[in-house]
């Protein structure tokens, strides 16, 4: 589904020149459950930018579904991290002006008219419902606690569904008990619904309970 070939990754600051991934190379199977395990300031968020088509590398290739998608325009590129890809970030990435319900449908509200309106409402329900929290739906994040936005950031990333989803620490931000709430939810859409997994993070329930583990060093795979 998924390939990085030699990706490389420099900031330039000044006249320094910071060399954050040392040619990664990685394969991701449909239906995998990877997680790349690492510490603090060894690549991982950058990795996980660049395959999600969010940062382009400073050299080398990332093919999905057997397309370069940095070999896209900025509009392709922005279409299939929309409509194929999901991200779920550390600190959720939630509108604060909007609904629990109205966040989860929001990416899918880019394509849609109004009369997919009903029909984006009742499948973002049905999204809360399967992370458990359809009795939330209506709730503003700042009435939520940070293990429920963390599950309504799932069911958005899962709004148009996505062929593979990338997260990004998603129990880093959580108490234990959270934590282990958000770990049952993304094995149990990996078991029962095959959805396809990259995980970046330090936990290691989640390195435990994944299919495949990768060490990250220095911004190299080990």
């Amino acid at each position: 589904m998924l390939k990085a070939v030699n990706v490389h990754k420099t900031y330039n600051h000044q006249a320094s020149a910071l060399h954050v991934l040392k040619g990664i190379n990685l394969k991701v199977e449909e239906g995998d459950f990877l997680a790349i395990v690492g510490p603090s300031g060894a690549g991982k968020s950058t990795l996980l930018h660049i395959l999600g088509g969010l940062d382009k590398p400073t050299d080398g290739q990332v093919i999905f579904e057997g397309e370069e998608i940095y070999s896209a325009s900025d509009h392709q590129r922005a279409h299939i991290r929309n409509q194929k890809i999901g991200f779920v970030f550390q600190f959720y990435h939630l509108l604060p002006e909007f609904t629990a319900l109205e966040n989860v449908i929001l990416p899918a509200l880019i394509k849609a008219d109004m009369a997919d309106r009903k029909a984006l409402e009742a499948k973002g329900v049905s999204l809360l419902e399967k992370v458990g929290l359809k009795e939330r739906a209506n709730h503003k994040p700042n009435q939520l606690s940070g293990g429920e936005q963390q599950r309504v950031a799932i069911a958005r990333a899962l709004v148009n569904d996505p062929k593979i989803i990338f997260c990004d620490e998603p129990t880093g931000n959580l108490d234990s008990q959270s934590g282990k709430g958000v770990i049952s939810l993304l094995v149990e859409l990996n078991c029962h619904h095959q959805q396809t997994l990259v995980i970046m993070t330090h936990d290691e329930e989640i390195a435990r309970l994944s299919k495949k583990v990768i060490p990250i060093r220095d911004g190299r795979l080990l």
